[in-house]
């Protein structure tokens, strides 16, 4: 058992929420709990702010954890990270210097509602002509885009894919599915059509990304993939940044070859404030919805507690990673 008090760092609560959404009072008698709510600017920032704590609590990927920083952070016994993956800690790094790796589970995923948020908004334009009624705007400038009996193609039929398919369905759409993977017989046990990728970039009138990423998938949706594309096409990426190759679609956005795209996740977040697709009127951005909702991040932070809790009497880590 854990006998002197040990201190615990909750990283990038960009929401100020997690003291409120979990019992954190439970470990009050063990472990003195710090906030950061925002990012920190380099890995030197993060490795001098975190040298002195034993628990770090991170938030997904907002901050990455590779063999350098894990060199920089002598103190530290237990990373807990949202979700059961996360793809910027170097697993093996913190093996070698026997820190304990956890993870938290979801309940369920709202990330395809928050991808069918993004291609409502694309082809409707409910959030621009909110905002023009609220400017006091002349009347209606937006002629949207009816969805029903279009195609869908979805890249990952995974199990995030699979509930994407299930809710464009729903809305009437046609759906096509690719991965590097996938196989038509797949394709047919979840009711949509096998399509190869030059398949599903032609002929898709929206399409939407649902693959993990990994040194395989980045990259994945490339400068050809987009010139496939229909003119009045939108692509969406709920999925990771470097999935699609950002420099290419910035340039099919600036000349106007895809009718635009929306966006909830990028190669570097928080997503600059110089950066050029903050200037694209047909480019939709959300700073990474996907998964942030309150009852998500309530599931998260609880099994955190009570991971540290474990942790700290000597017990069985949950859901261990690594």
């Amino acid at each position: 058992m854990l006998m002197s008090r040990l201190r615990c760092a909750i990283l990038d609560d960009y929401f100020n929420l997690a003291l409120d959404v979990a019992d954190w009072q439970k470990l009050s008698d063990r472990v003195d709990v710090t906030v950061f709510s925002h990012p920190f600017a380099s890995e030197q920032a993060a490795a001098s702010a975190l040298a002195d704590f034993d628990v770090i609590c991170a938030m997904r990927e907002r901050t990455a954890f590779p063999k350098s920083l894990f060199e920089s952070l002598p103190k530290l016994k237990l990373l807990l990270t949202s979700g059961m993956r996360n793809a910027s800690i170097d697993m093996e790094a913190a093996k070698a210097r026997g820190i304990a790796i956890g993870g938290t589970q979801y309940s369920r995923d709202p990330t395809a509602p928050l991808t069918m948020g993004l291609i409502l908004e694309l082809t409707r334009g409910i959030g621009r002509e909110n905002a023009r009624m609220h400017a006091g705007e002349p009347w209606q400038s937006f002629a949207g885009v009816e969805i029903e009996g279009t195609t869908l193609g979805i890249v990952g039929l995974g199990k995030l894919g699979s509930k994407m398919a299930g809710i464009a369905k729903a809305f009437g759409m046609n759906v096509i599915a690719w991965s590097p993977n996938l196989t038509p017989e797949k394709c047919k046990e979840a009711g949509v059509g096998y399509a190869t990728k030059e398949e599903l970039f032609a002929k898709a009138d929206i399409v939407t990304i649902h693959v993990v990423l990994s040194e395989r998938s980045r990259g994945l949706v490339g400068a050809a993939d987009l010139a496939r594309m229909k003119p009045t096409a939108f692509l969406v990426n709920t999925a990771r940044g470097p999935i699609v190759d950002e420099q290419a679609l910035l340039e099919t956005l600036q000349q106007r070859k895809i009718a635009g795209a929306g966006l909830d996740v990028f190669s570097v977040e928080p997503l600059p404030v110089d950066h050029p697709f903050r200037k694209l009127d047909n480019l939709v951005l959300t700073p990474h919805l996907g998964y942030a909702t309150a009852d998500g991040l309530r599931i998260h932070y609880g099994q955190m507690v009570e991971a540290i809790d474990a942790f700290t009497r000597g017990g069985e880590l949950p859901r261990r990673l690594a």
